[in-house]
């Protein structure tokens, strides 16, 4: 038995590896090589060359981009991926570089499928290519999910709708995973992903606080309340 295989209960807490057929499901499996990253450490920057599909299994990741250069430059902080979500899966359709950076965000533990075996595996069962579309897709409807909030919603709705997301994994757990309490995720994080000032996001975050909803804390906030956080992000 590889050293991922002990990470199987925390990939059958997701709805897309729980939903795979038997046989890729094994595949992705026996394929995995086992990460293990730091706080701040790089996974992979963007533009760098596709290297495989990857699962965060323990910790979280943060996805970001840049626009801008020198002392113009801004960070876009898209998602932090909490387990056990699967992602790096565009790079295995188009073969195309990384479209974003992706750091740890606190220490945390990934399986690494590499690019060469992952096609070859495919090539070989071609069927589970729409296995593989699957999650893309998933990750499109969020996308389209998120732009419209940015459009819509106040700044307090699109911050307690994220805090929703973050605890229950942006919708990819079956239920048998339960819910994250615990948020890796700092005032500034949390500000550059919902689009507002930090100060607007310490403002909300009080309010929260002060209603017994969430606790700040030193990098990171703890959800007391997480059907009130619902209830307020609907």
């Amino acid at each position: 038995m590889n050293d991922a295989q002990h990470y199987l209960p925390v990939l059958q807490a997701g709805r897309w590896y729980a939903q795979l057929p038997p046989e890729f499901a094994q595949a992705l499996l026996k394929m995995a090589k086992v990460r293990q990253l730091q706080t701040g450490e790089v996974l992979f920057l963007r533009d760098s060359p596709p290297c495989g599909l990857y699962a965060v299994v323990s910790g979280s990741i943060r996805i970001s981009g840049q626009s801008g250069r020198g002392d113009d430059a801004r960070e876009a902080l898209l998602v932090v991926l909490p387990p056990p979500q699967w992602f790096g899966e565009i790079t295995v359709f188009d073969g195309a570089t990384r479209t974003h950076h992706a750091h740890a965000a606190e220490p945390s533990t990934l399986l690494q499928v590499p690019q060469a075996e992952l096609l070859a595996w495919l090539h070989e069962h071609p069927q589970h290519w729409r296995d593989l579309a699957v999650l893309m897709a998933d990750k499109l409807r969020l996308a389209f999910l998120t732009m419209e909030e940015q459009t819509v919603l106040s700044a307090p709705l699109r911050l307690a709708r994220r805090l929703v997301g973050m605890a229950e994994g942006y919708g990819v757990q079956t239920g048998r995973g339960g819910t994250r309490r615990v948020l890796a995720v700092t005032q500034q994080e949390l500000a550059l992903m919902i689009g507002v000032s930090r100060q607007t996001t310490n403002q909300i975050l009080k309010e929260l606080e002060a209603q017994g909803i969430l606790r700040v804390q030193r990098g990171g906030i703890e959800i007391l309340e997480l059907k009130d956080l619902r209830s307020l992000g609907q």
